[in-house]
């Protein structure tokens, strides 16, 4: 039993990294301002595997992918390319722009990926503060 229990500690420390390296790379740092109702949304933009690169950059632009998304009121936090996948994007909106955010979607992006989307928060601040009294404790 006491195995198992490591395995599971392990695994999860797994997942938090995994789930905290989008926030420690900062790959996009805007100065915009955001309203204090704005939410965190990552869109997993996933390719569709029966169509190769070109064919996608023809969907794209078809579509006006880098004409319209993200929509003009979102702050890119970071955009990702995970291999194999596709993209993942962390955008931060005003709460009241999450239907804009849908129709960008559905107008640019469909088509050459399939798409989910997952409420998002930075739980960096917070890590960041437990080791700082981890270190303080030592």
């Amino acid at each position: 039993m006491k195995l198992l229990n490591t395995q599971s500690k392990l695994g999860l420390v797994l997942l938090m990294l995994f789930l905290l390296l989008p926030s420690l790379s900062q790959a996009q740092t805007d100065t915009l301002t955001t309203p204090s109702d704005s939410i965190m949304i990552t869109i997993m933009m996933k390719h569709h595997q029966d169509k190769n690169i070109e064919e996608l950059r023809e969907i794209r632009n078809k579509n006006g992918f880098l004409e319209n998304f993200p929509p003009p009121s979102a702050r890119v936090i970071n955009w990702y390319v995970m291999m194999g996948i596709g993209q993942v994007v962390t955008l931060k909106i005003p709460a009241s722009e999450l239907r804009n955010l849908n129709i960008a979607v559905e107008k640019s992006v469909w088509g050459a990926f399939s798409t989910e989307f997952y409420p998002t928060y930075d739980l960096y601040p917070v890590i960041k503060e437990a080791k700082e009294k981890l270190k303080e404790s030592q």
